[in-house]
């Protein structure tokens, strides 16, 4: 039995406030074309680059984009520090969120109307996902399972669909 964190990095069409400057919603569709061309994209803990948990070319870490937003599955690895971490963390539920680094290729401002400018992301370069207690999008989460049998379909289905994004092949 393997001990993992799933849950949903990036949610669509909900919006937060950005710095007190602006509201930033992400658009249905933001991650396709980098999950399509970027193969391989990190999971950190708290945008820490030094604190490496998975990586979808090491196969610790899957990402697929759905109707709700940006899922992961992690698989931390329990004999490191920051495995051990990333595990302990979210099992007692001090972590709940994620977040994401990324660059916007594409993007649409809208009048805030008596409100804050609203910023609809449209398309982005995905370098990493990370695990936090203060996401800037609340609705994000994170859990932990300890992963039976029945996850191996999950797995290999997610392996496969990696490798095919891999290879420029649709999914």
């Amino acid at each position: 039995m393997a001990e993992r964190i799933s849950g949903y990095a990036a949610r669509f069409n909900s919006e937060t406030v950005i710095g007190g400057e602006f509201r930033e919603m992400l658009a249905p569709g933001v991650f396709a074309r980098t999950l399509r061309e970027r193969p391989d994209v990190v999971m950190l803990l708290d945008h820490d680059t030094g604190r490496v948990v998975g990586r979808t070319t090491a196969h610790t870490l899957y990402l697929r984009e759905d109707s709700a937003g940006l899922w992961f599955d992690l698989e931390p690895n329990p004999t490191t520090p920051s495995g051990q971490e990333a595990i302990g963390t979210v099992k007692r539920g001090d972590v709940r969120g994620c977040s994401f680094g990324f660059r916007v290729r594409a993007e649409e401002w809208r009048d805030g109307k008596n409100r804050l400018p609203l910023r609809i992301i449209k398309d982005v370069d995905l370098f990493e996902v990370t695990l936090t207690c203060l996401p800037a999008y609340g609705d994000t989460s994170a859990s932990f399972r300890v992963a039976s049998s029945n996850d191996a379909a999950e797995r290999v289905k997610a392996k496969a669909e990696a490798a095919m994004r891999a290879r420029g092949l649709p999914v």
